[in-house]
């Protein structure tokens, strides 16, 4: 009977310590913070730039850039989450193919969104689906080459549109993961300067619009609370 007792509570002390070792993965009232690198690929196009000394210059190109990302993570239920995307400042080249790089700009892309985790708590691979809003604040717009003197005062209105998103966490354990996920912004601003032909004291005011609409990769490593 002693020997019975004995493999008894073994075996229940091996079904316990397997039961303890299972990472719980996202549940609800968890609060998730990730921290990775994250690339703003721009997908722009705008309207073609025509003036009366060099003619049809084309359209506004804005170069890609790297930043460090941040995001915080609310698990509403164990599938349904809301998250806050953040980042330190991208800066931007802003380039005309007929003249190449004219003037620079920085901006922050806060982006709010609803989430859909499949799964359950006991899964380790998280695949999620978001949709939301993203607000872009355009700053530190600055001419960097005046095409003979004919550009200056450049401006960037802010813009609101919508973002969706698709995103991977692997638990690594009960509080560290990994992830990966692709955003898609739909970013637009009119992009406004003075233009001075043949470089002349006479300048007119233009307005561009743009379509940014970029696509935004980021990987990272995460933290549950």
């Amino acid at each position: 009977m002693n020997k019975k007792l004995t493999l008894a509570l073994v075996a229940a002390g091996v079904l316990s310590a397997g039961v303890s070792s299972v990472a719980v993965a996202h549940q609800a009232g968890d609060i998730i913070f990730r921290a990775g690198a994250v690339m703003v690929a721009p997908d722009e196009s705008s309207q073609n730039i025509i003036t009366p000394d060099l003619g049809d210059l084309g359209q506004f190109s804005v170069s890609e850039n790297t930043q460090l990302g941040l995001n915080f993570g609310y698990m509403l239920t164990d599938n349904w989450a809301v998250e806050l995307l953040a980042a330190t400042p991208f800066s931007h080249d802003i380039s005309i193919a007929g003249v190449g790089k004219v003037a620079d700009t920085k901006h922050l892309p806060p982006t709010l969104v609803a989430q859909y985790y499949f799964g359950d708590a006991q899964s380790k691979l998280r695949p999620y689906v978001g949709v939301g809003v993203n607000f872009t604040n355009f700053f530190d717009n600055e001419i960097t080459n005046d095409a003979g003197g004919r550009l200056s005062d450049l401006s960037l209105t802010n813009s609101w549109g919508i973002a969706a998103q698709v995103g991977l966490d692997y638990q690594v354990n009960n509080n560290w993961l990994v992830n990966a996920s692709v955003w898609y912004a739909d970013i637009s601003t009119d992009a406004s300067f003075n233009y001075a032909p043949d470089g002349g004291a006479v300048s007119v005011p233009v307005t561009i619009e743009t379509d940014i609409n970029p696509w935004v990769y980021m990987v990272s490593v995460g933290y549950k609370f």
